[in-house]
């Protein structure tokens, strides 16, 4: 890792909102590729998520941590969309959220922020939703993929539930279902019973090509 790069990744890591943003813009205007930077967020963001798990940042250090991410975002989204290949049509819908129990949104909203500039129409639910909301949001929005979203280790008994209440309801067949976050594996998949993974946005992404046939 170059030392702009770790510069970015302690500045978004420590809470130095105006810093990171800077850096940032600075590695965009000189041409890095912005998808490198969003990765760089993504590990940033890691550790803020790991700091909260020991009770070292609390609540505001991921609300800041999630704006500092938006702006980021903001300032990528334009050159990932310029760039060749960029999103075209829209290859299907998808639909998102951080389980019931579980506060963290930075991973999904790079999921979510990936898949919208990938050309995928993305409804994002937010974070700790019940798995009602996600069974009412699967009949009004019919995505071919539905992405459940936790980091913390009592999300995975939330995951499973999610995907029973989906079944329950009808709703799973002909749709595939996806699992992320810091601490999901194979094992996390099994429990859950979903269809597959992703340890990174752009493994969600590949998901959703290859299910969708995008």
């Amino acid at each position: 890792m170059q030392a702009n790069e770790r510069q970015l990744v302690d500045a978004l890591a420590d809470m130095r909102e105006e810093e990171a943003i800077a850096l940032a813009r600075a590695m965009l205007d000189g041409g890095v590729d912005p998808l490198r930077v969003l990765e760089l967020c993504r590990e940033g963001m890691e550790i803020v998520g790991k700091r909260f798990e020991k009770g070292e940042y609390f609540l505001p250090e991921l609300m800041l941590g999630g704006e500092m991410l938006e702006a980021i975002g903001a300032l990528a989204k334009p050159l990932v969309a310029k760039a060749p290949g960029g999103p075209a049509k829209t290859h299907g819908r998808v639909l998102i959220g951080t389980v019931q129990g579980d506060l963290h949104d930075i991973g999904k909203n790079i999921v979510t922020f990936m898949l919208d500039v990938n050309g995928f129409e993305v409804k994002d639910l937010g974070i700790d939703v019940p798995a009602a909301t996600f069974v009412d949001a699967i009949r009004e929005f019919q995505p071919a993929v539905i992405g459940l979203s936790g980091f913390l280790t009592l999300a995975f008994d939330a995951m499973r539930d999610t995907v029973s209440a989906i079944e329950a309801a009808g709703l799973r067949e002909g749709r595939k279902i996806m699992i992320g976050g810091g601490q999901v594996d194979e094992a996390v998949r099994a429990h859950a019973r979903a269809d597959a993974y992703g340890g990174n946005a752009m493994a969600a992404v590949a998901l959703c090509r290859e299910w969708i046939g995008a």
